[in-house]
């Protein structure tokens, strides 16, 4: 199966991605492993995606619909992928679309994670995140693990968790994402999906929507 999945900051999108992947037995493709991937390699297309990178600013739509290109050639997605946080414009949408139509495939389905705007602010409220590996933790984790990361880093709040960045980010998603999802609606391939609950419930909802099935 090819899944894209959608979802605001604090939805819970990279967890369940990851989840789903596992369980369809395909890769989990995020935006943040192509560029970290793209720093590491070193490759043309990772110089120049890294020059943005460097100055804090977003990486344009075409470099990243080609190191999205270099990932999905590779052969361990053959089989298929879950694609977290790309496309997030219609252009890039259109671009994968023709990437994949090119390979002779195309996406089986979009699933769209539903939170409020009230549950995803009391999320990313209280996630602190490893200053060390990255590893984000919710309050109640972070809060038993006093602090420290299973690697031993220090658990902090990111800038970019603070109710006022959050408020700005969720609606950077709204204005990006919205026509997309759009989009994604009016070719039948869109299956929104209920974000909130525990992990299990929402991973059985997202199973039930690309069709395989309810809870393990």
């Amino acid at each position: 199966m090819r899944v894209v999945l959608l979802g605001a900051p604090g939805s819970g999108k990279g967890t369940q991605g990851v989840r789903l992947a596992a369980r369809l037995a395909v890769p989990h493709v995020s935006t943040g492993d192509m560029l970290r991937h793209a720093r590491a390699t070193g490759t043309d297309l990772g110089h120049e995606a890294v020059r943005y990178m460097d100055r804090g600013e977003l990486v344009p739509d075409d470099l990243m619909v080609g190191l999205a290109g270099e990932r999905l050639s590779r052969a361990d997605c053959d089989a298929g992928f879950v694609l977290d946080g790309f496309p997030r414009t219609v252009f890039q949408a259109e671009q994968l679309d023709k990437l994949l139509e090119r390979a002779g495939v195309s996406l089986s389905c979009v699933v769209a994670l539903e939170v409020g705007r009230d549950e995803i602010l009391a999320r990313l409220a209280g996630r602190r995140t490893c200053s060390a590996c990255n590893r984000p933790w919710p309050r109640a984790a972070a809060q038993a693990a006093a602090g420290r990361c299973t690697c031993g880093g220090t658990l902090a709040q990111r800038p970019d968790d603070r109710e006022e960045a959050v408020l700005r980010r969720l609606d950077v998603y709204v204005e990006q994402t919205g026509e997309l999802i759009d989009w994604y609606s009016r070719r039948s391939l869109l299956r929104a999906v209920d974000g909130t609950g525990d992990l299990g419930q929402v991973s059985s909802r997202i199973a039930e929507a690309v069709g395989v099935g309810g809870a393990p």
